[in-house]
């Protein structure tokens, strides 16, 4: 499974901890930046992987800034996402089986490595429950 991961200057040392599990755990990881800690735009990452994954380059992404609000609201301007903001471990189970996110999204400034990696574990670990949530999921795309 390819998966590309991005941040922003706040969540560039997260995303070192969610590339190393990734790595750790077989995934072929695509860091496609930033590659230190200057200051950049958000939603020039979140387009980037978000465009990449809706284009089949990447079967999933995750994306990291400061609070983890600004890359989901990028990226889910891109027609086929579906990133989830994941609080807890929790949050990216049931992001994965009743909404079949495609991306996603941590906060660098509010999330410990502890509960990034467990997110990360559950949400690799789950799978689309369909039935009445793909109803649900297939009303989410753009109607414009």
């Amino acid at each position: 499974m390819k998966i590309a991961v991005a941040s922003d200057h706040a969540g560039f040392e997260s995303k070192k901890t969610v590339v190393a599990w990734l790595e750790k755990h077989g995934y072929a990881c695509s860091d496609m930046g930033p590659y230190n800690e200057e200051s950049v735009d958000y939603p020039d990452f979140a387009r980037k992987v978000a465009q990449g994954v809706a284009a089949g380059e990447f079967d999933q992404g995750v994306l990291l800034c400061g609070t983890g609000i600004g890359v989901s609201i990028a990226a889910n301007k891109v027609k086929g996402i579906r990133a989830a903001l994941a609080c807890n471990p929790e949050f990216a189970t049931l992001a994965r089986q009743h909404n079949n996110a495609n991306i996603i999204c941590f906060s660098a400034r509010f999330s410990d490595k502890a509960t990034i990696e467990q997110s990360l574990q559950n949400w690799f670990s789950a799978e689309f429950e369909g039935g009445r949530h793909e109803r649900r999921v297939e009303k989410i795309e753009p109607c414009c």
